[in-house]
């Protein structure tokens, strides 16, 4: 669906997906902001110190609870939520970008992550022994999962847009800023 397609008002339940570093939660964040309603970052509900993942029945109540009210912006990929979020979203984002830009963004964020020494989740911090010489590593992650998700998400957000759900890609950032830019 073309974005400018989409009335604001009929923007209620929102999940953005994308790879990782691909800039879901801030357009989440930004999203949320302009609509006036509750973002929900999976990641935040996800990871326990240590980068510990929660359990996935603790997990799924969890996000059960926060998807049940009637305005949100989610953001997150996680398959073994989608059934929860995805049938409660009526409209889902895309963030459809190149490898190189998402790759860039990765290892942008990671470097500077790790020289602030951002407190994430649950008071996790990215290390540089984490991002460049684990297989935990962020970066790693999105070199393994970037072509599946590009591959899986067509077929995936072909089935949920059959029925009421909207479903927007964007393939760059400049169309997306323009889609933020008429909600203000």
């Amino acid at each position: 669906m073309n974005s400018e397609d989409i009335k604001i008002e009929s923007l209620k339940r929102i999940v953005i997906v994308g790879t990782s570093c691909s800039g879901k939660t801030t357009l989440a964040k930004n999203l949320a902001q302009a609509l006036g309603v509750k973002h929900i970052e999976l990641d935040s509900i996800y990871w326990l110190p240590g980068w510990v993942g929660r359990p996935k029945e603790e997990f799924r109540n969890l996000v059960e609870k926060e998807v049940a009210t009637d305005l949100w912006v989610l953001d997150g990929n996680y398959s073994k939520t989608r059934d929860i979020v995805w049938k409660r979203a009526t409209t889902i984002i895309w963030l459809n970008y190149s490898f190189p830009l998402v790759a860039y963004q990765a290892l942008r964020r990671t470097t500077q992550r790790i020289f602030t020494r951002e407190i994430l989740y649950s008071q996790n911090r990215e290390t540089f022994k984490q991002a460049f010489m684990s297989r935990d590593s962020i970066l790693l992650w999105v070199l393994t999962t970037f072509h599946r998700l590009r591959r899986d998400y067509p077929s995936l957000l072909q089935v949920i847009s059959s029925g009421e759900t909207k479903v927007i890609v964007f393939q760059n950032p400049k169309k997306t800023n323009e889609f933020l830019k008429r909600l203000d």
